[in-house]
């Protein structure tokens, strides 16, 4: 049955959910509201969202549970291509020559496709330039949602889940099959990950300093201004001539302080000033 919404409880809803996330949620989104939240509704006995939300202001967990229905947690291995061929063409010979171990940053990373993408990349680099990368290259992986981190740590993944972008070579490569439809990443490929959980309004302080960030598809759910400080705080998070990887709908407004342009034919990338 749809949950009915007033227009009260919806920009109610909606203030709470951008305070806490960052989310923002645009207008005649009731239906998404309603579809997400109406079986963990059912759960805990609450019958409409003024009940939720005088709920979710004493019980944290259920407040982590909303966001986790709210986030849009839509990956696939190597998407969009173009960002793989820059990381491996362009930026891990030039991280090579620092001679230095690589630090690579995975933001909002889901189920864990982008950074073991990363990783499988960073494999693939090693056995075509034996020696040429420092060794102890790692990958920080943060996400908002405790669901999906849980899948990433894991590492396994249905076969439908496997078939968005993985090719057969790198699941012949880099997987092993544990029945006719799950498979598991292999020890390799998942050491080089450390996952985390990390709400991009939050500091980053505590998570040091990173060659490369991958921020991409997030910053298209939050406001302009929140945009512009994850934008700014990230910029102190890499080390000089650093690169921030956007999403292919992303683009950096008044940041020109901060990040050069680098054009890559096709795809863009910034490197920190």
């Amino acid at each position: 049955m749809t949950l009915k919404i007033t227009a009260e409880e919806y920009n109610r809803f909606r203030d709470m959910l951008e305070r806490s996330s960052g989310i923002t949620l645009g207008e005649g989104k009731e239906y998404l509201v309603s579809s997400r939240l109406r079986r963990m509704m059912d759960q805990n006995a609450l019958r409409t969202i003024s009940d939720l939300l005088r709920t979710v202001e004493t019980n944290r967990k259920l407040q982590e549970e909303v966001i986790d229905a709210m986030t849009t947690n839509e990956t696939l291995w190597f998407r969009d291509e173009h960002p793989y061929r820059i990381f491996r063409e362009r930026l891990l010979p030039e991280m090579a020559a620092t001679r230095r171990p690589l630090r690579i940053w995975s933001a909002a990373c889901s189920t864990g496709q982008e950074p073991y993408s990363l990783s499988i990349e960073i494999e693939e680099y090693r056995k075509r330039n034996m020696g040429s990368l420092m060794s102890g290259e790692r990958i920080l992986a943060t996400d908002i949602s405790p669901s999906s981190l849980a899948i990433a740590r894991e590492g396994t993944y249905q076969q439908l889940a496997i078939r968005r972008g993985m090719s057969d070579q790198h699941l012949k490569s880099y997987f092993h099959q544990l029945d006719s439809d799950r498979w598991q990443i292999d020890q390799k490929i998942k050491a080089r990950v450390e996952f985390r959980s990390q709400n991009l309004q939050q500091n980053f302080s505590g998570l040091g300093k990173f060659d490369i960030i991958f921020c991409r598809n997030v910053l298209i759910y939050f406001s302009a201004d929140l945009k512009y400080d994850i934008l700014k705080r990230m910029h102190a998070c890499l080390n000089p001539k650093g690169y921030l990887l956007l999403g292919a709908s992303e683009s950096l407004n008044n940041l020109g302080e901060y990040f050069d342009m680098v054009q890559c034919f096709p795809g863009i990338i910034y490197r920190a000033r």
